[in-house]
């Protein structure tokens, strides 16, 4: 299972998911606020769980971008090694742990909801299209983005932001330490903030390996996805 990132849905997997085809059954929800659950209530971790939970069969790697790999952690953390026996986070973090910058980020994350909510959907994808941390970006690649960022609608990510945003999730940091399967982190070499949140990871993970991907930023599984579909096959064994 493959967790898209904030502005995305599952089709922005198409490329990872077609290198992976023929190896593994591989499944790309959509998680609510985004896309096809845009419209999907209510926008809370526990329902994102639950929906998890109930889509993947038996046993299953579990993959996540961004806000999908930190939700992945907590569904990981949820479900247990019984149900997750594999972990890979790209570009992802276990959260704010401090409590005066998580407070920062909330209301950071209800003011921009409550701003995307008084604007269109295109207006809103040209100024998180204009976002740093996603510089670097081929044409293709952008082009790309921007057509999926287009599938959501400003409601719903508002939503997301409030019920699934950085500063509305528990950190995780102290927790690191129960996952006990195998975790894989995958950054691009440019991403260098969250390079610094990997290493910082894996010394408190049990199992963990960091993979950096040569020549990309933030979105590796956009700029890269047969290196990405790579890695997880390759961890997936």
């Amino acid at each position: 299972m493959l967790l898209h990132g904030f502005t995305q849905t599952g089709a922005s997997w198409e490329r990872v998911e077609a290198a992976l085809a023929g190896r593994y059954r591989v499944v790309t929800p959509d998680i609510r606020g985004h896309g096809t659950a845009g419209d999907a209530e209510p926008v809370t971790l526990a329902a994102v769980i639950d929906d998890v939970a109930a889509t993947a069969d038996g046993r299953f790697t579990l993959a996540g971008y961004s806000m999908g790999g930190r939700i992945a952690l907590h569904v990981a953390l949820a479900l247990g090694a019984e149900r997750v026996e594999r972990l890979v986070l790209i570009g992802a973090s276990p959260g704010l742990a401090d409590p005066s910058g998580r407070a920062a980020r909330v209301a950071s994350d209800e003011a921009l909801a409550a701003r995307v909510e008084e604007m269109t959907i295109e207006a809103f994808e040209r100024e998180w299209g204009a976002t740093p941390v996603l510089a670097g970006q081929a044409d293709s690649v952008r082009a790309a983005a921007r057509a999926d960022r287009l599938r959501n609608a400003p409601a719903g990510l508002a939503r997301a932001l409030r019920g699934l945003g950085t500063g509305a999730l528990p950190p995780l940091w102290d927790r690191l330490s129960e996952l006990t399967v195998p975790v894989t982190l995958i950054v691009g070499e440019r991403d260098t903030k969250f390079r610094a949140i990997a290493d910082e990871m894996a010394a408190g993970l049990p199992s963990a390996e960091i993979v950096v991907i040569e020549g990309v930023g933030h979105a590796a599984h956009l700029e890269a996805p047969e290196a990405v579909a790579a890695t997880i096959s390759r961890t997936s064994r």
